[in-house]
């Protein structure tokens, strides 16, 4: 039988000047595509976010420079702007630079508006993509984010802009969908997204279940319904990251749980 070393594809050069946006995936460095691996093992610039785990970031190759650029809400946090900037004065100074961003970066990873830069800067970009940390979380806890039975959709959601009237009606109208909801960034404002949502349509007693850390040491998972999410989120002192699922397919973890091989 062949090595498993020798048995990988043949993957793309990673030439100086170029930018890869690459996702990191939930944490697990198990969950790391073959490609994301590869970039780390080549990249001279290693430019990551705060949601990167610190396993992921072992992986680097020693001639790799690791450069944190996190943007985390409500704390100090590098500008767009800057971000953006760096990546393309690294890239001009001819290093293979790698940005690597939790997730996937093209979900709530403003790996969209980096890209765009880089394009207008006449830079070569690739992407990879990465699994996107709200159906990963849920995953791995036990909920399929569509089941026949339940659903034909779900929704993704930043739970970051929900501050405001006009925010918080579009919330009302995504509950009146009937579909389960997959809520990234949640935390600062789950009182009011979950009150929107039952003013929306969704019953209090929506099953509803608050993934945090998901695939890391600190994960922690709370069962819960929609009405209770958010002091039941308060009581236990869950805080960000998280994901919230809410909706039908949220109550198929305790059918799943009893014989899912998993850490918790």
């Amino acid at each position: 039988m062949k090595p498993f070393i020798d048995s990988l594809p043949d993957f793309p050069n990673f030439a100086p000047g170029e930018v890869w946006l690459a996702g990191a995936g939930p944490g697990d460095p198990g969950l790391l595509t073959l490609h994301a691996l590869h970039a780390l093992k080549t990249a001279d610039d290693v430019v990551h976010d705060a949601l990167v785990d610190p396993r992921i970031l072992k992986l680097a190759g020693n001639q790799a420079k690791l450069m944190f650029a996190g943007k985390r809400g409500g704390r100090p946090s590098a500008e767009q702007a800057d971000i953006n900037e760096l990546l393309i004065e690294r890239a001009r100074m001819g290093r293979r630079v790698l940005r690597l961003k939790g997730g996937d970066p093209f979900v709530f990873g403003r790996g969209g508006e980096e890209a765009l830069a880089l394009a207008r800067a006449g830079l070569r970009f690739r992407i990879i993509p990465g699994i996107t940390s709200g159906l990963a979380a849920a995953a791995l806890a036990g909920i399929p984010a569509t089941m026949r039975s339940t659903n034909h959709a779900v929704i993704l959601v930043a739970g970051s802009r929900a501050a405001d009237a006009t925010s918080l009606a579009e919330w009302e109208k995504l509950a009146s969908t009937g579909q389960p909801i997959i809520v990234y960034m949640p935390m600062a404002n789950l009182p009011e997204i979950m009150s929107a949502l039952q003013r929306g349509g969704m019953a209090h007693d929506t099953p509803a279940v608050i993934v945090s850390s998901s695939t890391t040491a600190e994960e922690r998972i709370v069962e819960t319904r929609l009405g209770t999410a958010a002091a039941d989120a308060a009581t236990q002192g869950i805080g960000s990251p998280a994901i919230v699922i809410v909706g039908a397919v949220a109550a198929m973890r305790q059918q799943l749980l009893a014989n899912m091989v998993c850490r918790r």
